[in-house]
């Protein structure tokens, strides 16, 4: 299928007024496509015989750009049927606007929003709850749809890039499960993909993560692929293994992973998450140290006013440091290792 060799990415960013609402088209291989709004597509195959149901999500800040590239490349494929879904797939690219001027947001951080709030004062906010429109129909769907399971295995990725660099280049955020079992069958996958980190959250947030873990039972996960980098400069290689993995969970029934005691993983349980509270709040380390650096124990990391922030324990690593959060959002996490 060709839409005059403009993706549906370029559309939705550059003349979202060419995509009709809710528009649904046949492709020649019984696929059903649903163009949902700008940014946002489901396909549907013709045949529904399998029990997954996948939700691929990149651009939620616009500047990390090799996941909406990887997914951009995956929409066209599909829309061009050189692969066939044998899911139901949606596909959401988030904050179109900041993916044109290049930054994380316009004016709020998007992957903050995604809690009961409603407020809709700025575009991220309504975009957020677009979001949460599209998300609550297609999984809804799943309850009223003709299959040999009642509900089907939902799996949702959340893929990013981060700030600064890594010590562990891939790492994906577990959201918090209140107290269900991780996945061993996500963490075979994860690991497939080269993504051989895992930090275990301990606390509701207002990621898209945690909000399709919490409100519709997804294998959900924030995946960081590596650093931030802008369109066009991505060395599509170093997503090699992210790239096909993602293409057999799309194309097959069913994937061949390796067992989970071949998995090279880390596992790393959140020990401190430690919020920005006042204008004076500062980092004591410097700006190019990388993620999942560890201290000695009770070593300064942050202070907030008179407030000091240090390690608890010896080897605590740092994780998304960032000064320049908004008042009342999460400045830095620190992780030490764990066993699950």
């Amino acid at each position: 299928m060709s839409m005059n060799s403009i993706s549906f990415l370029e559309r939705s960013r550059f003349s979202p007024e060419t995509i009709q609402n809710n528009q649904k088209v046949q492709l020649n291989n019984g696929t059903t496509v649903k163009f949902c709004c700008p940014g946002i597509i489901t396909f549907e195959p013709a045949l529904l015989s399998s029990a997954k149901t996948i939700l691929l999500s990149s651009g939620v800040h616009g500047n990390e750009t090799a996941p909406i590239e990887i997914c951009d490349k995956l929409v066209e494929d599909l829309l061009q049927e050189k692969i066939q879904s044998q899911h139901r797939v949606m596909f959401i690219f988030g904050n179109l606007p900041a993916m044109n001027t290049g930054e994380r947001f316009i004016e709020e951080n998007l992957n903050r929003l995604f809690n009961d709030s409603r407020s809709t004062e700025n575009q991220e906010q309504v975009r957020a709850q677009e979001i949460k429109r599209e998300v609550q129909r297609f999984f809804n769907t799943d309850l009223h749809t003709p299959s040999s399971h009642a509900v089907s295995t939902r799996i949702h990725y959340d893929l990013h890039t981060a700030i600064r660099e890594s010590k562990n280049e891939k790492f994906a955020v577990y959201p918090y499960l209140h107290g269900h079992e991780y996945n061993k069958e996500q963490l075979q996958f994860l690991s497939a993909c080269a993504v051989n980190t895992i930090l275990l959250s301990q606390s509701p947030t207002s990621t898209f993560s945690y909000y399709t873990s919490f409100n519709y039972c997804t294998h959900g996960f924030t995946v960081e692929l590596g650093k931030v980098k802008p369109f066009g400069e991505n060395s599509m290689t170093n997503f090699s293994q992210v790239i096909e993995m993602l293409g057999q969970l799309i194309t097959q029934q069913e994937l061949i992973l390796p067992p989970l005691k071949e998995c090279p993983l880390d596992i790393f349980d959140v020990k401190q998450v430690i919020d920005k509270r006042t204008a004076d709040f500062a980092l004591h380390f410097s700006d190019n140290i990388p993620n999942f650096t560890g201290f000695p124990k009770g070593t300064l990391l942050a202070t907030d006013g008179v407030i000091e922030y240090r390690t608890l324990e010896d080897g605590e690593a740092i994780v998304f440091p960032n000064a320049n959060v908004a008042l009342g959002q999460r400045a830095l996490l620190t992780v030490v290792p764990c066993e699950i």
